[in-house]
């Protein structure tokens, strides 16, 4: 997974500056969700693009990030974060050093991503909490994604007038495995976690996502990025 977005590394941050607001309607979400995180660890921080946004304009401090990609997390590194190169499989999530785990938009780049949730729960100290946010399959995104993984493209006539004017980067999409919001709850519960919520921005069909900056609201019904938070006891 590290080599595709090593190679991808500039157009990643380069596809979110163009498309601003899905960008901030996505931080926005991320941020609603990081209100007395205490210590955060970002598990697949990419180019920390995100937490140098919160830090500067939310006042939320995420340092330590794991990252796969060296080209990602040289990008990460330079932005000010602590960055470990490694696979979520194969990183160590501290021993109770951390209140929070945030996978933001991870969750469908890791293979074994029970593993990876029982692993989190050991991890974090009683109280604690994990963060998964992702496009959920079932939504108009996590749709329209797997019809042009399919396809193997974007330009097809399948797909015309159906996605934005500028779509998330076929390379990123076709090394996805996009999972429903339901299948997360459920490895969540299986890996021990409780007291679960809801939130989720994007609302819009995709076509029209980027129009306009979104605040996160409550529930997984509507929203083509959506927030799972559950907390250890």
């Amino acid at each position: 997974m590290g080599k595709g977005f090593d190679e991808y590394a500039s157009l990643y941050d380069a596809w979110f500056l163009d498309n601003r607001n899905v960008l901030y309607s996505e931080v926005n979400l991320v941020a609603s969700c990081l209100r007395d995180a205490g210590r955060i660890l970002s598990v697949g921080c990419g180019s920390g693009l995100f937490e140098s946004i919160m830090a500067k304009e939310y006042g939320i401090t995420v340092s330590d990030g794991i990252e796969p990609s060296t080209g990602m997390a040289e990008i990460a590194r330079k932005r000010g974060m602590n960055v470990t190169i490694a696979t979520a499989e194969e990183a160590d999530f501290g021993n109770g050093e951390y209140d929070t785990l945030l996978f933001n938009g991870t969750p469908s780049y890791i293979g074994d991503l029970q593993t990876v949730l029982h692993k989190a729960y050991a991890a974090l100290r009683h109280g604690g909490r994990v963060v998964l946010i992702d496009v959920p399959k079932e939504s108009g995104y996590g749709t329209l994604y797997n019809l042009a993984m399919a396809l193997g493209t974007w330009d097809h006539p399948l797909l015309e007038g159906c996605h934005p004017r500028d779509p998330y980067p076929i390379e990123f999409v076709k090394v996805a495995n996009w999972r429903t919001t339901a299948e997360k709850v459920e490895m969540l519960e299986r890996a021990g976690f409780t007291d679960m919520s809801f939130a989720q921005t994007l609302t819009r069909h995709p076509l029209y996502s980027d129009n306009a900056e979104e605040q996160p609201r409550e529930g997984y019904d509507s929203g083509d990025y959506v927030a799972v938070t559950a907390f250890k006891k």
